[in-house]
């Protein structure tokens, strides 16, 4: 019986009986970065969902019913930050003894205080200073805590080993401690303020961007970017950095709130802006005794005023952080 033997297919070859399948088509996507290192495919398909997800990400942000509310209370105390001496009924520094702890009227919408001074325009002035010091000393120390751990996180080794164990030392002391010992050091102003709560917050930043970088470090294009003879701080600032920015971002709105917080404990110790600065803290410090003797105006109204602050910026803090989780 006589016929030819088939063959086997060459690897990569069809054969005729199974017609080869089209290839599916590549989207047009360049392979090569920003630096015009080679990405490959699956790298180049990356940066292009990347590159369509964000401006989807920030459409959804302004969808929030929640980001809204909180970008308008905080709007709200900017407005009064910057306009307050304008928006203020009366001289938030004239004392009027005769007109002393008169509860909330048509005169005095939030009454007065012990000094006869206008709880209301003291409220509003009082802004100012805490909305120079909580974003100043948040950018700060986002700026330190980052460095510090995207060097923690790259170099790793011994390095790493040294500056965690300083981390875990600062962290282990009070907020209050900490703020004491610089208060004393440099004084209370607004600049040893931000300066006290920029150093308190650098530890906990770096420890969230350690993580972070943890996980990039090992990521492939870390290992090809040292390939190609990148620089430690190219590679750190360059490549590793944008792609934490979100976590970044997060933690730098959580620590707004935080530092409304910090700023109004300082004063209400003692340790923040000193009277008769209008000052929320302050004002809560001086006055809450006279709760017992039913004036409790002066204490509620400054209260109030710290809790719609943290809560505006705790309601775009959450609604950033669900937009990115997405």
């Amino acid at each position: 019986m006589s016929g030819s033997v088939p063959q086997p297919a060459e690897p990569g070859v069809p054969s005729s009986a199974e017609p080869a399948e089209p290839a599916e088509p590549v989207a047009p996507v360049s392979h090569l970065d920003r630096t015009g290192a080679y990405l490959g495919p699956t790298g180049a398909a990356a940066v292009a969902v990347a590159a369509r997800a964000t401006p989807a990400r920030w459409r959804l942000l302004l969808r929030r019913a929640t980001f809204w509310i909180g970008a308008g209370i905080l709007l709200f105390w900017v407005v009064c930050a910057i306009f307050g001496h304008l928006l203020a009924p009366y001289d938030p520094l004239a004392q009027n003894l005769l007109a002393a702890n008169t509860p909330p009227s048509g005169a005095h919408w939030f009454g007065t205080d012990p000094l006869g001074r206008d709880v209301l325009s003291r409220v509003i002035t009082g802004a100012r200073d805490i909305l120079i010091i909580t974003p100043l000393a948040t950018i700060l120390g986002t700026v330190l805590g980052t460095a510090l751990g995207l060097a923690m996180g790259y170099f790793g080794g011994a390095f790493d080993a040294v500056a965690g164990r300083l981390v875990e030392a600062i962290l282990a002391l009070p907020f209050v401690i900490i703020a004491f010992l610089f208060v004393v050091a440099l004084g209370a102003s607004v600049a040893s303020i931000t300066i006290i709560i920029a150093l308190v917050f650098t530890p906990l930043i770096a420890r969230t961007v350690r993580t972070a970088v943890l996980v990039e470090r090992h990521m492939d294009y870390v290992p090809a970017a040292r390939l190609l003879g990148e620089k430690p701080a190219r590679l750190m600032f360059g490549e590793i950095l944008p792609n934490i920015l979100p976590a970044i971002l997060v933690e730098f709105t959580v620590r707004i709130g935080y530092a409304v917080f910090a700023v109004a404990t300082l004063s209400f110790l003692g340790f923040g802006i000193q009277p008769p600065t209008p000052d929320w803290g302050a004002d809560i410090s001086a006055n809450y005794i006279y709760l017992v003797s039913g004036y409790w105006w002066q204490t509620l109204f400054p209260a109030l005023a710290i809790a719609t602050l943290v809560t505006g910026v705790i309601l775009i803090a959450d609604s950033i952080e669900q937009v990115l989780a997405a």
